[in-house]
């Protein structure tokens, strides 16, 4: 009697099937984009800059809307940041990533946009005052824009339900103050009030941060 030779994970009368050979390991490519664009600015700056606008544009503007609360501003900001690079040439000196020098300059140039915009003075540097190549904001200034920033949102949270929506569709829908009220189904003169008790809570903040750090 012939005995046959069994698997333990079979059937005896089954015959065993080689197993599949498991699938090669995706190869996962990364691009080093800051690598690519540099060389870009090398062959041409018009075809670095090119790049570094596609790149990098899009995702500034989604950036600068976390500060402005409107999209056009946001816009208008990101394009003068870029329109600077190119023109002072300063594409050149960036000693870091142009990511670093592109959110830095963006972040200065809305803590301006809302120092002029809410309490009506010019803020003490503008965006060609400000060393940004180096890509390296001072302690300093990131503790006054962190400030700023996180006590703007938690006003904006704290307002009164219907006054917050009136100043997100100013701000951030860029809406007329008709067609607010049209919308909302409330006098002209309650929008205005929502958007004047918005922005005087708005500029306290912005007045009282350096004082808050000078105690620092």
């Amino acid at each position: 009697m012939t005995q046959t030779t069994g698997y333990p994970f079979l059937p005896s009368n089954d015959t065993p099937r080689p197993r599949p050979l498991p699938a090669p390991a995706a190869t996962v490519t990364v691009v080093d984009h800051e690598h690519l664009i540099r060389l870009a600015f090398a062959d041409s700056p018009e075809k670095g800059f090119k790049a570094l606008y596609r790149l990098y544009y899009s995702a500034l503007c989604s950036h600068a809307i976390r500060f402005v609360y409107t999209r056009e501003i946001a816009e208008d900001i990101v394009g003068e940041v870029f329109y600077q690079l190119w023109k002072t040439g300063s594409y050149n000196s960036v000693e870091l990533t142009f990511r670093t020098y592109l959110y830095a300059a963006v972040r200065h140039r809305a803590y301006n946009y809302l120092r002029d915009e809410l309490t009506g003075k010019k803020a003490p540097a503008s965006l060609d005052d400000m060393d940004l190549a180096g890509g390296d904001e001072s302690p300093q200034t990131l503790i006054e824009y962190d400030e700023t920033f996180q006590r703007l949102e938690k006003v904006i949270q704290e307002l009164p339900s219907q006054c917050q929506r009136v100043f997100l569709m100013s701000r951030f829908e860029n809406r007329k103050n008709q067609e607010i009220a049209n919308e909302l189904g409330i006098a002209l003169k309650t929008v205005e009030a929502h958007l004047t008790r918005a922005l005087r809570q708005m500029r306290q903040i912005l007045l009282l941060i350096p004082l808050l750090l000078e105690l620092y």
